[in-house]
């Protein structure tokens, strides 16, 4: 998806601009002159779009709405799109998964959204690769998406594929300046290659803002458990576990089992990373939020509702290969108001350099 290579650190090592007081920090990018939100242009830009004609179905992932994370983004950029494009609310159709379901009940949810009419419909998550890959032809006239994953074989099936990395990496910059002992930590859901992605770029973000940082690193489940995307109390365990080995900021990629991760940030008095969405505004998060001194984005929002609105437009080719920092894919958010006008600027030079290329980031770990 996007060339595994090591950053660079930019020259000598400095002292921190601010914030953490930990860390002897590499001499970090300048901030470009101008900055801007979205490098490139979104399938979304442009006219108005009538899909008011549209039956638009969305199967989720495990736990659906009220995950404070994935799940929970997918829904708002469904919620958007059914409002832009005039779409009546008697036809849309969410159906969720259930954890350890037969990959036939997968099978079984795609095929009742496509019997019922529902085009397109969006698969949120890659667990429903297998299931399209049966599904996908017998509905040679649907459109699906899927979130996270690709089924080249079905010419039907749009992947919405992200470069996690990238967004991880500014949240690795971000730890690395906000640590008091320059020891941060990751959690992450299940050890599987998605995650792995998170993981690699918070690393090497952290290593190139302060290359002699300490990085631990912990997963709530094995590859074949996937019960680590909703488990906040396992959550809760592993952030207490890299706590008591000197992590001071913690970044979880763990889905709702994250709402664990927080509460654990927030006894130990020590600070997080939101993952996916801006999790500062999660109200899931309410009593956790002052933690989080930022969050990397994956917008999950833009990727479904870019997809609905090129299926009314029948021109799914104007979508993204990749949802990158240079199309507003993936990104970072500073609520919260502990990132400084300094830091922000830090911030904006790595991910101007990302986005020329001057700084490729590794998508395996």
């Amino acid at each position: 998806m996007v060339v595994s290579a090591c950053a660079k650190d930019s020259g000598d090592s400095t002292a921190a601009p601010s914030a953490g007081t930990g860390c002897e920090f590499a001499t970090p990018p300048s901030a470009p002159a101008t900055t801007s939100a979205t490098e490139g242009t979104r399938a979304s830009d442009g006219d108005k779009v009538d899909g008011s004609g549209l039956k638009v179905g969305l199967a989720y992932d495990i736990g659906g709405r009220g995950d404070a994370s994935f799940n929970d983004l997918a829904a708002a950029g469904f919620d958007q799109a059914v409002k832009d494009l005039g779409v009546a609310k008697d036809n849309t159709r969410e159906l969720s998964a259930a954890p350890s379901e037969d990959e036939s009940v997968k099978q079984s949810r795609l095929r009742q959204l496509a019997h019922e009419g529902f085009n397109p419909i969006v698969a949120v998550g890659f667990a429903y690769t297998e299931s399209l890959k049966v599904v996908a032809p017998e509905f040679p006239d649907v459109r699906f998406g899927l979130v996270d994953s690709a089924v080249p074989e079905a010419a039907n099936v749009t992947p919405l594929v992200f470069a996690e990395q990238e967004g991880a990496f500014l949240a690795g910059v971000v730890a690395a300046y906000q640590s008091r002992k320059c020891h941060v930590g990751f959690v992450g859901g299940v050890d599987i290659p998605l995650i792995h992605k998170f993981e690699a770029g918070y690393v090497q973000g952290a290593k190139a803002a302060a290359p002699k940082i300490v990085v631990e690193k912990k997963y709530i489940t094995p590859a074949t458990d996937f019960s680590g995307f909703q488990d906040p109390v396992k959550g809760m365990e592993t952030a207490k576990g890299l706590i008591d080995k000197g992590a001071d900021v913690l970044y979880p990629a763990a889905g709702a089992s994250g709402i664990g991760v927080f509460s654990a940030v927030k006894q130990a008095g020590v600070l997080a990373i939101g993952c996916d969405a801006d999790q500062y505004h999660q109200p899931a998060l309410a009593d956790s939020r002052d933690v989080i001194v930022a969050s990397s984005l994956k917008r999950v929002d833009v990727a479904v509702h870019d997809f609905v609105r090129a299926a009314a437009k029948d021109d799914l080719a104007s979508l993204p290969d990749v949802f990158d920092l240079k199309v507003d894919g993936v990104g970072y958010a500073t609520s919260g108001g502990r990132i400084d006008a300094e830091l922000q600027g830090i911030l904006e030079g790595f991910k101007a350099q990302i986005i020329a290329g001057t700084i490729k980031v590794a998508d395996q770990r």
